[in-house]
């Protein structure tokens, strides 16, 4: 059914699962699993005033998105990884539109329920209301 997934992560261990799933319903279609990684600009600044900050993150970024895809090496699933640099809400809907993605598939926490207004801030939420694509939240 979906057969280009997109995988917005932030490298820590909470990925897993949502790399899991979007690796296995891939498998289930034949389909496409792009990892992608945003490195957030740092406000009131250019690029240019912080390049060698960010040729080191994008470096620790690398590593871990090989250790994430390592992962699945024996699988038969296409599986890339991409780094950019911006603002994530907005590279990860371009990314979805230039790469005619069909599933975006993301991690997202919990609610809690004594404070349900906490959270609608969240990346997840403003790439679920902003993308033209269906959303799958992983808790």
């Amino acid at each position: 059914m979906f057969t280009q997934i997109l995988v917005p992560v932030d490298l820590s261990d909470r990925n897993a699962q949502a790399v899991q799933v979007a690796v296995d319903m891939a498998q289930s279609s034949n389909g496409r699993v792009q990892l992608l990684h945003i490195i957030k600009l740092i406000a009131g600044g250019t690029y240019e005033e912080f390049e060698d900050f960010y040729q080191k993150l994008e470096t620790k970024a690398q590593f871990k998105m090989e250790q994430l895809t390592q992962a699945y090496a024996e699988s038969e699933v296409d599986i890339s990884s991409h780094i950019l640099i911006g603002h994530r809400v907005e590279e990860i809907i371009n990314f979805a539109t230039e790469h005619e993605v069909d599933l975006i598939l993301m991690n997202s926490h919990k609610i809690d329920l004594q404070n349900p207004d906490e959270g609608w801030g969240t990346i997840s939420h403003k790439v679920g209301i902003l993308a033209q694509c269906p959303i799958l939240l992983v808790k």
